[in-house]
């Protein structure tokens, strides 16, 4: 009994790169992608993502403002900002790919290819983000009593986003295989049969004489 068939890792496929791409753009969007909290004023919370700066106050509630200026944002902004939109965008291509079942190899390996080039354009920019985090967290350079940004719960859901996406690109890989597997187990049949046939013909004709 065969516990998993292509057309099930194709629709695994289809169903854990869906997830993926949906909360890779979620995330996108979302203004939690860094955080701060003052130890000078402990009721104000402050929060910032790709597209907005927010500010959060017991008196005034969640208050948020967009950048202004695209050229004017850092550096790793813009890079995350720039590769989140082409993770969405290849994303959105992969999972058309593998949402055909009857699709053929090639376009089948695109789609896979498209999917965890998405994964990877997910994780690279959240992974420079931390890493630029952590650098400033521990700069010794800056006072003490300057507040540092620390990892929001967008950046935990990016990194999730793009495991997703690379798994179901590999299970698309996987039934890419499977199907190459089949094909070859099925040719061998054929070929086996013709091989048959002419001497079951020889038998039956020395039977005759």
């Amino acid at each position: 009994m065969v516990l998993f068939t292509i057309k099930f890792v194709q629709r695994a496929s289809l169903f854990v790169s869906f997830g993926g791409l949906i909360t890779t753009f979620i995330t996108t969007f979302l203004p939690l992608w860094k955080t701060m909290n003052s130890d000078l004023n402990e009721m104000e919370n402050w929060y910032e993502g790709l597209w907005h700066m927010c500010i959060y106050t017991e008196e005034v509630g969640l208050h948020c403002k967009a950048f202004e200026s695209f050229l004017a944002l850092p550096l790793d902004t813009l890079a995350s900002r720039v590769l989140m939109c082409i993770s969405i965008a290849t994303g959105f291509l992969g999972v058309i790919g593998a949402g055909r079942e009857r699709m053929k190899r090639a376009l089948l390996i695109l789609g896979g290819v498209f999917i965890v080039v998405s994964g990877i354009t997910t994780l690279a920019p959240v992974s420079m983000m931390a890493y630029i985090m952590v650098v400033k967290f521990w700069d010794e350079n800056l006072p003490d009593v300057m507040p540092r940004w620390e990892y929001g719960e967008a950046m935990f859901s990016a990194w999730f986003a793009g495991l997703l996406l690379v798994v179901g690109g590999a299970f698309l890989f996987v039934a890419v295989c499977m199907g190459d597997h089949e094909e070859k187990l099925q040719n061998k049949i054929i070929a086996r049969n013709q091989e048959q046939r002419p001497r079951t013909q020889y038998y039956r004709k020395t039977e005759i004489l």
